[in-house]
């Protein structure tokens, strides 16, 4: 059975890169362009992994965070954000337990977003455990 990830990003780019990513690496793959959606995407799935933006319409990832924790099915699910360089959210937001920056390459900082915490068969691509 292979890991399943959540990707809440309003950026079609930011989604694709880091699902394609997830994907190659054995991840089932769920997405979501805002929070509301993300909550939504929650109440049919368990994912193991959230990667989350933090400036999105509607539902941004700190009230999408926010929502998480308040869940007791949900609060334990570790979380990345993943923000601009230049915002300053991985300072502010202290819940998340890994944060990842758009402007520099997303797909080695998701490779040690794994590793540290799935371990290092999810960053390898043996997360479906062949």
């Amino acid at each position: 059975m292979s890991l399943v990830a959540l990707v809440v990003d309003d950026s079609m780019l930011i989604r694709h890169t880091v699902c394609r990513f997830l994907e190659e690496r054995g991840f089932a793959v769920e997405s979501a362009t805002n929070g509301q959606e993300a909550l939504e995407t929650l109440k049919r799935i368990r994912p193991d992994l959230i990667v989350t933006d933090i400036q999105m319409p509607k539902m941004g990832g700190s009230e999408l965070i926010t929502a998480i924790k308040q869940e007791p099915s949900t609060a334990k699910i570790p979380i990345v954000i993943v923000a601009g360089k230049q915002s300053g959210f991985e300072n502010r937001e202290k819940r998340a337990d890994f944060a990842i920056f758009k402007d520099i390459d997303i797909e080695a900082q998701l490779g040690k977003a794994l590793k540290a915490l799935l371990g290092a068969k999810a960053a390898k691509g043996q997360a479906s455990g062949k």
